[in-house]
């Protein structure tokens, strides 16, 4: 009895014991490895050997009353011990057959040996990778760390860390049910069971599973790559793959042959990528996946565009030339860079496929959360709530997946009910370098992939220079998505044959790698060798394939010759059908009156301040809003947020989908909103009356979003991607937050149309205004995105009608009792005011005006209160912009003409450098032929948007009202 009570200590002394040095003989299937001893995992906590005894003596008493398992377990365990030769002669016979009585010396061993080697076997399950052959290089681990687990069979002597020795190799042990190394055998020679644990987890595949805590989810991982023979591919599986690597290896060498000086970021050293694709869309295909979006690097792009998307060879080619005239339809963008939209029939399930790869910049990992708002996008337009038809792929580089931090603000995406895509399969093009950066200076975590692990996703490691199990991997992770809905991460642990372009000479920092990488035989050369070694193809046959892609490519590239310019909309990632003509042209921009009948606004009114749900309690504050929104419709006002709830409301009755997400949007920041309410008494119940308006109106989305604002707003810029016919926006919870999605509005929102003839419609709703709340929360900084318009300060253009792109909201303003409007502003045959002229007494009698203030937000109300407590309300006209860019030149000449007499000021309550002044200043000396000058109010320059003190805030206000209102403040000056 003390022995088996003893059992779990002696286990985990032994680590003790394992750090003074012995003899070693080193078996013929072992590696090398990490990580710290684990437990038993079928042993109860307190104690597993306790628990063992009480269920042995269980079973003595009656084996009907243990599990089956344990039953079967101790039945061949007293066989065992009764055939054994030094079987103790003390053992009582049972009546009924029943098996014999263990001396408890006996039953104490046995239970040992089968812990251990239950032990053993979950040893290898979770550290197994440590150890797995994953550099095809072989001169780097994988995890960046050469220490070997003392708990896997390394040596002979390790046997020793469960209380087993070389005797014991020839043993049968009864396997556990976490298992399936056994196939249909339950028991296994402990020898076979290490060499079978190293096959599946210490070759070139290491599996990284053991911490998802759902116990199918384990079992369908162990049942894929455990049980025998699962990777033995057809030799008509063998031959695809071949031909896939010559296209891949080949398209490679022809770019290389032909443009030996171009930067092109070959896919050389990982030309197992194209077939692992392949293999991927393969399988989702044969699931029932119909469209595919991929979001991808540089690296290997025009292989993947040539040889998985299916791009005509001489659109890529023709990119090369020199001469290659550029069509009028915006500035380009490298060939690396472009995306590609295509519908083919997939040849291995001969069923059509829709896909699509995402165009995006430099700027690494920044196309993860746009690649996922239009695949949930594509979903969401089809009704594929669970992603049976819509999926996305996203190709990484190693240095970026672990580095740059939007990786996991998608990541945390990735299982949000109103931001899932329903499992996303991520390949790791793993080089074991970044640009020059060594990984053990580039990361502090054993793999680039364990980002992924906060998600509780499958890591599938994988040596790249093994075809076959790159396939067989690739195949289990389509599976997964298709059978879990969850993320899983392929990561192909490769080499970078070039440096980081063909320009880029590596050995300057990587000499050894390189010289390494020198000696290398290409992955098609050894997999073609040992194709022909076991006769799967010949010798001649594989150069035929050779030959066949070769000339497919000259004679594209014959073709190529005859491309003259150079059309970006061939390279169109997202087309919107039905919205733009053959020439690429959209059909139409002019933008209909947005006036709305009044029932309608009631009606909107009405809802808005209801709730449409039976017995649902709301708070008691939230009375008195929906009681204050009842009010206004009655008097035919409407402040912000009833306003917003019209504009919504009146679009999704013409059936325009309206999506709003971003941070506490359901609420609102400023507690104004109130979209969605919640029942006071019943958990997680909530009502969202926008969708309750019209028995046919579209969908209204609302979304809280998780904590981010780079991959929140990229998730809503390719959710506006997949159709025009939707208002889609992303609201700041402060203005100034934006800017941590600035590689967003930079590389994706000003540029995308310009780069790549991409259509968006993407909202940006941005708090903003100057209100004593310090430096962080008062400015959006409309500065930034002024800058980024494109329109001419010297050119007076045309009028024509624009779009709203970036919406700079109130906050003071939502409550502000002069900040409302009438219907009458709403009704049909109202539109967008762009600019709102004087409407008092100063307008009657503009001969008798001196002073033209023009402002745009929150500082128009400071201006008219200050205007009224001087009586200058004859003598000084304020006049709003409500559009700035594109800079309204028409209605603003009219407006000084208007007043010829006038001194005309403009007046901000933002810093001189920063707002509106640098953008409006030079425009109002083009209309203004520069004969009269423009003369800024408001405050001085400054680094710092806003003042953290209050009284500062409240002195520099009052100094430029002074000023706006100071007649004299300008005598003598000259511009």
């Amino acid at each position: 009895m003390s022995q088996l009570r003893l059992l779990a200590s002696r286990l985990g002394a032994q680590t003790a014991r394992l750090l003074a040095p012995q003899d070693a003989r080193v078996f013929g299937w072992c590696s090398k490895s990490s990580g710290p001893s684990t437990a038993f995992p079928s042993s109860r906590a307190g104690g597993g050997s306790s628990y063992m005894e009480e269920m042995y003596f269980a079973w003595l008493e009656n084996p009907q009353s243990v599990h089956q398992s344990w039953d079967s377990f101790f039945r061949k365990a007293s066989e065992e011990a009764s055939s054994s030769p030094d079987r103790p002669p003390s053992l009582a016979v049972l009546p009924e057959s029943r098996p014999a009585v263990l001396s408890r010396a006996t039953t104490s061993k046995l239970v040992e040996d089968h812990l251990a080697v239950q032990s053993l076997i979950r040893a290898y399950q979770i550290r197994g990778h440590h150890v797995a052959q994953l550099d095809p290089l072989g001169i780097l681990d994988a995890d960046l760390d050469s220490f070997v687990p003392s708990d896997l069979i390394t040596t002979i002597d390790k046997l020793a860390f469960y209380d087993l020795g070389e005797a014991d190799l020839d043993k049968e042990f009864h396997l556990p049910t976490t298992t399936f190394i056994g196939g249909s055998e339950n028991t296994l020679s402990l020898r076979e069971i290490i060499r079978r644990l190293e096959s599946t987890y210490c070759q070139h595949i290491g599996l990284e599973f053991m911490f998802i805590n759902d116990v199918e989810q384990c079992q369908w991982i162990r049942q894929k790559f455990e049980s025998p023979g699962v990777m033995r591919f057809s030799s008509e599986e063998k031959r695809t793959l071949l031909a896939r690597l010559v296209r891949s290896m080949r398209f490679e060498d022809f770019l290389a042959r032909k443009w030996s000086s171009e930067k092109r970021f070959g896919l050389e050293g990982c030309e197992v990528m194209i077939p692992a694709l392949k293999t991927i869309i393969d399988k989702s295909s044969e699931m029932g996946i119909e469209n595919v979006i991929l979001g991808m690097p540089h690296r290997g792009r025009l292989n993947v565009l040539a040889n998985v998307i299916r791009k005509d060879l001489e659109q890529i080619f023709c990119q090369f030339d020199p001469k290659l005239e550029a069509a009028d339809e915006g500035s380009g963008d490298v060939k690396y860079h472009l995306g590609m939209y295509h519908e083919r029939i997939n040849r291995a399930t001969n069923r059509n496929i829709a896909l699509s790869l995402v165009a995006n910049p430099s700027h690494l990992e920044a196309v993860d959360p746009v690649v996922q708002g239009k695949t949930k996008a594509e979903q969401f337009y089809r009704g594929d709530t669970e992603g049976r038809k819509v999926m996305s792929i996203l190709v990484h580089g190693d240095a970026a997946f672990a580095g740059q931090g939007v990786v996991y603000e998608t990541f945390h995406l990735s299982d949000l009910p109103s931001y899932t895509t329903n499992g996303t399969v991520h390949v790791v093009v793993n080089n074991q370098i970044g640009f020059t950066t060594d990984p053990r200076m580039a990361r502090s975590s054993p793999y680039p992939t364990d980002v992924a692990r906060v998600v509780n996703a499958p890591i599938f490691h994988v040596n790249a220079d093994d075809p076959e199990a790159v396939m067989y991997v690739c195949s289990v992770a389509a599976e997964w998505r298709s059978t879990f809905n969850k993320d899983v991460v392929v990561d192909l642990v490769c080499y970078r044959r070039r440096g980081h372009n063909e320009m880029d000479e590596p050995m300057f920092t990587q000499p050894l790698m390189y010289k390494q990488i020198h000696r290398q035989a290409p992955v098609l050369k050894k997999y073609a060798d040992k194709l022909i070694a076991e006769g799967t193809v010949t010798l001649q046959e594989f150069e035929e394939e050779i030959a066949k892609y070769d000339r497919i490519c000259e004679e594209a590239y014959g073709r190529s010759k005859d491309k003259k310019i150079l059309h970006i909309k061939h390279w169109l990632d997202s087309p919107w059908p039905g919205f733009f003509n053959v020439d690429g042209e959209p059909k139409s921009m002019t933008c209909p009156t947005t006036g709305i009948p009044e029932e309608m606004l009631t009606h909107i009114g009405n809802v808005a301040s209801s709730v449409p749900l039976e017995d649902f309690k709301i708070h008691v504050g939230l009375s008195r809003i929906l009681r204050a929104r009842a009010d206004m419709t009655k008097k035919r006002t409407v402040d912000w947020a009833l306003a917003e709830y019209m504009a919504f409301g009146s679009l999704l009755k013409e059936g325009i989908h309206v999506r709003l997400s971003g941070q506490d949007v359901e609420r609102g920041t400023f507690s104004h909103r109130h979209h969605v309410l919640h029942d006071q008494e019943v958990d997680r119940r909530t009502c969202v009356p926008m969708n309750h308006l019209w028995p046919d109106q579209a969908p209204y989305t609302v979304c809280n979003s998780s904590l981010s604002e780079y991959g929140v707003l990229g998730f809503e810029l390719g959710y506006a991607m997949a159709s025009p016919n939707a208002l889609v926006l992303w609201e700041a919870q402060f203005g100034d937050f934006h800017n941590t999605a600035q590689c967003i509005i930079d590389q994706f929102i000003s540029t995308g149309q310009a780069k790549w003839v991409r259509h968006n419609g993407i909202v940006l709703l941005l708090p903003h205004g100057m209100e004593g709340m310090g430096p962080e929360h008062s400015s959006a900084r409309p500065e930034r995105f002024l800058q980024m318009s494109n329109d001419d300060s010297d050119a007076y253009p045309a009028f024509t009608q624009d779009f709203e792109l970036i919406i700079f909201t109130p906050k003071s303003l939502l409550r502000h009792p002069e900040a409302k409007s009438s219907f009458d502003q709403m009704v049909v045959g109202t539109s967008f005011q762009r600019v709102i002229p004087e409407s008092g007494a100063a307008a009657r009698a503009p001969d008798q005006v001196r002073r033209l203030i023009f402002c745009t937000g929150k500082v128009y109300y400071d201006l008219v209160k200050e205007r009224s407590s001087r009586g200058l309300e004859e003598q000084v006209v304020i006049t709003r912009l409500e559009q700035i860019s594109p800079f309204p030149f028409d209605l603003i000449k009219q407006e000084a003409e208007k007043y010829s007499g006038a001194e005309l000021i403009w007046c901000q309550e933002e810093h001189k450098n920063m707002g509106y002044y640098d953008y409006i200043s030079p425009r109002f000396m083009t209309l203004l032929g520069r004969a009269r000058p423009i003369w800024y109010v408001g405050r001085d320059p400054a680094a710092a948007p806003a003042t953290g003190n209050r009284n500062t805030h409240l002195v520099t206000l009052k100094k430029f009202l002074d000023t706006a209102f100071n007649l004299k403040a300008f005598e003598g000056k000259t511009f």
